[in-house]
């Protein structure tokens, strides 16, 4: 009988045996040959969420109706995500019924014809329908790629091979802002920038023709004779036969559950109070990873970074990739941390960090809309032909700013030749009107000046970009990462599953939620309070993450469960717990 006090990733709780764990991967590249390629699933993940940031800038330029409606913004961009979300349910059934590596190729399809129709496309319509596409890609490989790679991995490694899908994922974010800021120069821009998309998705359909399916599936499917030849290739020869034993014991007792588990109903699974109490700590934390405005950062930053003063296109998508590089970063920093100092301990540090970075945010915005550079008459004088009809209807009475100029009707502003923050020019910013062939914005940026469109000269401008990073620096490391790995302990086994779906779905709709409202909200009320706003989910969430949230760092499945239903919270997190670390030495020492 197989040692059930062996844990895949245990043996990563230290720095030298983490080292030990990739030594053995290397030692059989067959291993990392099967988690690469299907980890590039977790790279296009990253990549089609991230690109569409830089890419919106010049996807503007080009569509006037999109500069004009920030619907039509929001739609470009949040409609990948409302496809994640049919494409999470619908990945859910290819991957029982097809299995694994087909749900990765069909995705890979998908992520391909996603990046075929944004990069022709003619119209905002059909630019949106490739987003679509595309969103159906990463709700499948949002689920299938961790999948496939834990059951295609030895038990040694498992852990780590997994863990190491979410730095794919925000290494997919910062690839996109480095070819992002590649193509700024390029004839066609934005257009290069999403269909790229589609090198990676052909080079992962033809990495995975190659390989096998998983052997856990094929067994479950009786087909145990292919099954067995793939553990031969993926296990040390001492270690297959007691594998073999242990993956058929898992399926014998998967399906003896899954018998059961027909009968179960989202009723059965609410009166059930440890799953009642897993699901409450589960889906909060993946509803609070949303709403404490992660994806407004990694989907508008090249936005945001323009609204804090930064006038260029390309020194905003420059600034971004160094925000990009910093949550790529916090997830290894996470993969490190995660077993030394707690799940629930990670949160606390984080959301702090997180609330402080969204003050300073909000802070500065407020500093800029209240002193934004004023607009002078004789300045705008100098474009008379340019003048914005608003501001020219109101003078000579009004009293009129950079901010106020911003909010007119098509309206934009033309610094000072001298200094940006002295009084400017307010003009029209429709790119259709042009006189001589030349728009409004050449026009000012032919004199030396700077334009702006969507935010305002300032002097603070460098401490929104530090709130940016201080805001990524927190929360990559903990929400960026704990949510999921909570979901992955906190339910028992034979619920686990559905539990996960569910909170993986409540992760996805809070997210286009996000995406969907967050420009009209900083139109609606301002980009200071919007920040203000979440930064003010965020205590809420800190709130939450004390009372609900369990620590489950090395406490077996048995334990979870009877904390759960117990209701036995450890509020000190911070002390030790001794039961816990005699159990993690008693699974060492097994």
């Amino acid at each position: 009988m197989v040692n059930v006090n062996r844990k895949p990733g245990i043996c990563c709780n230290d720095a030298s045996v983490f080292r030990d764990c990739f030594s053995l991967a290397w030692r059989n590249p067959y291993v990392l040959r099967l988690a690469f390629s299907a980890g590039i699933g977790g790279l296009l993940f990253g990549y089609d969420t991230g690109v569409i940031s830089g890419a919106l800038l010049y996807i503007r330029d080009e569509f006037p109706s999109v500069d004009k409606k920030t619907v039509l913004q929001e739609s470009i961009v949040s409609m990948a995500v409302a496809g994640a979300i049919i494409g999470a349910a619908l990945g859910g059934w290819l991957n029982d019924r097809f299995g694994r590596r087909f749900a990765l190729l069909f995705a890979d399809f998908l992520f391909f014809v996603g990046a075929v129709l944004m990069a022709a496309a003619p119209y905002p319509s059909v630019l949106i329908l490739g987003r679509i596409f595309v969103g159906f890609g990463v709700g499948m490989a949002s689920m299938t790629a961790p999948l496939y790679i834990s059951e295609a991995s030895p038990a040694k490694i498992r852990g780590a091979l997994v863990s190491t899908n979410g730095f794919l994922i925000t290494g997919g974010q910062f690839l996109s802002y480095l070819i992002n800021l590649a193509f700024t120069k390029v004839p066609g821009t934005w257009r290069w920038m999403l269909g790229v998309a589609g090198v990676p998705a052909l080079l992962q359909f033809v990495l995975m023709l190659a390989l096998p399916e998983s052997p856990r599936w094929l067994y479950r499917k009786g087909r145990e004779d292919e099954a067995i030849t793939i553990l031969r290739k993926i296990y040390p020869a001492e270690d297959v036969e007691a594998e073999i034993e242990a993956l058929k014991d898992s399926i014998e007792k998967e399906v003896e559950e899954t018998g059961s588990s027909e009968k179960i109903d989202l009723i059965q699974l609410l009166k059930t109070t440890t799953v009642r109490r897993g699901l409450i700590a589960g889906v909060g934390l993946q509803i609070f990873q949303q709403f404490v405005g992660i994806n407004t950062v990694m989907y508008y930053s090249p936005t945001i970074v323009q609204l804090a003063g930064i006038a260029s296109n390309q020194t905003a998508l420059l600034l971004s990739l160094v925000i990009a590089g910093l949550n790529a970063l916090g997830s290894i920093v996470s993969i490190y941390f995660i077993d030394r100092i707690g799940r629930k301990k990670l949160l606390v540090l984080s959301l702090i960090g997180v609330i402080l970075s969204l003050g300073l945010l909000s802070a500065v915005f407020q500093e800029t809309t209240t002193h934004s550079p004023p607009v002078s008459g004789s300045e705008t004088a100098h474009f008379s032909n340019f003048t914005c009809s608003a501001f020219e209807s109101a003078r000579p009475s009004a009293n009129w700013d950079c901010m106020r100029c911003l909010k007119g009707s098509h309206c934009g502003f033309c610094a000072s030749s001298v200094d940006k923050l002295l009084p400017g020019a307010c003009l029209i910013s429709d790119r259709s009107f042009k006189i001589s062939g030349k728009t409004v914005k050449d026009t000012c940026q032919g004199e030396g000046r700077l334009w702006y469109s969507r935010g305002c000269p300032s002097k603070l401008g460098w401490l929104a970009l530090v709130g940016l990073a201080l805001y990524i620096i927190f929360f990559s490391p903990g929400m960026g990462t704990v949510p999921w790995i909570v979901n992955s302990e906190i339910y028992p086994l034979r619920f686990r599953g559905v539990c996960g779906g569910i909170a993986a779905t409540a992760n996805w709709i809070s997210n286009l939620i996000v995406a969907q409202s967050f420009l009209s909200l900083t139109v609606a009320i301002g980009t200071s309070w919007t920040f203000l706003g979440f930064g003010v989910i965020s205590v809420v969430a800190l709130l939450f993450v004390l009372v609900f949230v369990p620590e489950t760092k090395g406490l077996p499945i048995e334990d979870v469960e009877k904390m759960l239903e117990e209701r036995a919270f450890q509020l000190k997190f911070w002390v030790k717990r001794p039961k816990t670390e005699e159990k993690l030495r008693g699974l060492n020492d097994s």
